[in-house]
C-alpha cells in the first residue's frame, strides 16, 4: 500500500467512525427529546450535552442538523439549537392535515405492507393491553410502527414526506394523561390493522380517519379539561 493510499484508509476510516458517532448522538438526543428530557423550548449547549453524551460537538452537531432537518429542533437566538415548542393549537392543526392524507395513505400502502409486519403489530398491542403494568415507551413504539408501516408503504415520497413531518409535530405536543389514550389507541389500531389486512380500502380509509378524529377530540377535551 502507498502512503496515498493509507492516507486514503486512514481518512476512510476516521468517517466513518465519524459518522457512527453522529449516529449515537442522534439517538440519544432523539430519546432524549421523545422522553421529554429535553422538553419543548430547551436551549441545548453543545459543549455541556456533548460532554454529557461524552462525544465531540462536531458529531453533535452533526446530530442536531439531523434533527433540525426531521424538524424537532430549530436555530434560536445566537447559535444554540432549542427544542421545538409545538402548543395546542399547532397540534390539532396538524392532525387535522393528517386527516386528509393519512387515510390515502393507509388505502395506497394497503398492498404493499408484508403481512408478517401487521401480525408483529397486533402482538405488539396484545402484549400492551394485556400488561399488568402501563409502559409509556411500548405504547409510543406500538404506535410509530402501525403509523410508519403506513408511510413507508404508500409508495408516494412526498405524501410520506408530509406524514413524517406531521408525525413528528404531533409527537413533540406533550400530550396529558397518554395512558387514557392506551384504550383507544390499541382498539383503533386493530379496527386499521384488521381492515389492511383484510385489503378493504373503505375499511381502511374510515378506520385511519376515524383514529386521527379520535386524536382530535381527546386534545380538545384537554383543553376544556385544563381551562
Amino acid at each position: 500500500m502507498t502512503n496515498i493510499d493509507s492516507h486514503r484508509e486512514i481518512d476512510r476510516t476516521a468517517k466513518e467512525g465519524g459518522h457512527k458517532l453522529a449516529a449515537l448522538a442522534y439517538n440519544a438526543v432523539s430519546d432524549m427529546i421523545r422522553h421529554r428530557r429535553l422538553g419543548g423550548g430547551h436551549v441545548i449547549v453543545e459543549a455541556r450535552l456533548a460532554e454529557t453524551l461524552g462525544v465531540s460537538r462536531t458529531p453533535l452537531r452533526e446530530a442536531l442538523q439531523r434533527l433540525e432537518g426531521e424538524g424537532l429542533v430549530h436555530k434560536g437566538d445566537g447559535r444554540n439549537y432549542v427544542v421545538r415548542h409545538v402548543d395546542i393549537g399547532e397540534y390539532i392543526q396538524s392532525l387535522k392535515l393528517r386527516l386528509l392524507i393519512e387515510p390515502q395513505a393507509a388505502v395506497e400502502a394497503m398492498d404493499n405492507i408484508p403481512g408478517r409486519k401487521l401480525i408483529e403489530v397486533h402482538r405488539e398491542i396484545d402484549e400492551l393491553m394485556g400488561a399488568t403494568a402501563y409502559h409509556t415507551d411500548a405504547h409510543w413504539f406500538s404506535d410509530d410502527h402501525l403509523h410508519n408501516l403506513i408511510i413507508d408503504y404508500c409508495g408516494n415520497e412526498v405524501m410520506a414526506g408530509v406524514l413524517r413531518s406531521l408525525r413528528a409535530t404531533t409527537r413533540l405536543f406533550e400530550i396529558g394523561q397518554l395512558k387514557d389514550r392506551l384504550k383507544p389507541d390499541s382498539t383503533e389500531h386493530l379496527l386499521i390493522i384488521d381492515a389492511l389486512q383484510r385489503k378493504d380500502s373503505v375499511a381502511a380509509h374510515k378506520a385511519v380517519a376515524a383514529h386521527v378524529e379520535s386524536l382530535i377530540a381527546f386534545a380538545r377535551m384537554h383543553i376544556v379539561v385544563n381551562e
